[in-house]
């Protein structure tokens, strides 16, 4: 039988989701919440590209408000509406969901990849309290932060006879990022002499902490504290991208690392190097293919450099990266409804596998 399955967002992230349980038999769709009125009344097909030639493909009819969709009984909601920026109103909705007796995967709220260390006991309380109340449970991940820093380093690490230290990298060109508030959140596109969001002091140690608490978590160590820093460059002329203009002066690249220290060691390393064009400090690293890659980093017995270029037929590197954070999150429902209530991080959930996903193509070369 079909899981039942709600969705609430429909940017890009979670047009991605939403195409995927539209096209996977093993979820049955049963309402879709937008915020923009304009997308309301739309049917969810529409919204992601699915069935476009079909408006009506899917009979499920985009709504405005987070009741009608949990009245539909759904086992899980897919929650994808943007957390960075709306932090208290992503916690309320996913606690009011649990609550419900609905769990929830989702790309936000991105704290509660974690939360341990990252966020005040009382707020992870109030969530655990939700979802104990509802017998239900919630998965957050993501790209980076998300499967790239604990997914793939923990695979690693489980070979290893030593480890010194854990490094994990974007290596990205977002001139094709299709994100305007997750760029000014950046600060891209903006003079030097503001500080962003994001690199306001701590900004970055929370953001990435759960990254960084919950590697430490699985290696089990037990870090003193999470230093961070960056350096950012100028665009040397104006020029444009998806999202906008740039003008010269103007943040064009961005460097920033996230350590987390052990006896003052660096033990976990979050870096993020982030261009708007391939020839800005050509001495920061470099993409292993293309535009756009990640590096895993292991330093021990044996050490490990992994490199990850993510592909897809439908678009580029940056396309590529938020389907698989897509993935990650629809791919484990069925083990998100199979935990016991509270937050459920990778740490706690079975290897999920793909199963269900192969589907031959005459693309692909015998």
């Amino acid at each position: 039988m079909a899981i039942r399955v709600a969705h609430v967002g429909t940017g890009n992230v979670g047009g991605l989701a939403l195409a995927q349980l539209i096209a996977n038999p093993r979820f049955e769709l049963t309402g879709v919440c937008v915020s923009s009125p304009a997308k309301v009344g739309r049917d969810a097909g529409e919204l992601c590209g699915v069935g476009l030639d079909e408006p009506t493909a899917t009979g499920v009819s985009a709504v405005g408000d987070l009741d009608t969709v949990l009245a539909t009984r759904p086992e899980c909601v897919v929650y994808c509406a943007m957390g960075d920026t709306r932090l208290p109103d992503a916690m309320a909705d996913v606690m009011r969901i649990l609550a419900a007796g609905v769990n929830v995967v989702g790309s936000s709220p991105g704290l509660l990849q974690y939360p341990w260390g990252v966020m005040p006991d009382k707020y992870i309380g109030r969530v655990q309290d939700a979802a104990r109340q509802g017998n239900s449970s919630i998965f957050i991940s993501g790209v980076d932060p998300g499967f790239v820093n604990d997914l793939i380093p923990f695979a690693l690490a489980g070979t290893c006879q030593r480890i010194e230290q854990v490094r994990c990298m974007e290596i990205h060109d977002y001139a094709s990022y299709d994100g305007s508030e997750v760029m000014n959140y950046m600060g891209f596109a903006r003079p030097l002499d503001e500080v962003p969001m994001l690199l306001q002091p701590g900004v970055l140690g929370i953001a990435w902490g759960t990254a960084i608490r919950q590697l430490a978590a699985g290696l089990g160590i037990e870090v003193d504290e999470i230093t961070e820093s960056y350096q950012r460059e100028p665009a040397p002329e104006d020029f444009d991208i998806a999202v906008g203009h740039v003008a010269k002066g103007t943040l064009a690249a961005l460097q920033f690392e996230i350590r987390g220290m052990v006896n003052g060691h660096p033990a976990i390393v979050i870096e993020h190097i982030t261009r708007l064009r391939p020839d800005l400090k050509p001495e920061w690293r470099q993409p292993a293919s293309g535009a756009g890659s990640y590096r895993i980093e292991i330093t021990g017995e044996p050490s490990y450099a992994v490199d990850i270029a993510p592909g897809s037929r439908k678009g580029d590197h940056n396309h590529a990266a938020i389907a698989g954070a897509a993935g990650r999150i629809v791919n484990a429902i069925p083990d998100v409804i199979a935990a016991p209530p509270g937050i459920v991080t990778t740490l706690d959930l079975p290897l999920v596998t793909g199963k269900g996903l192969y589907a031959p193509s005459n693309l692909v070369s015998t």
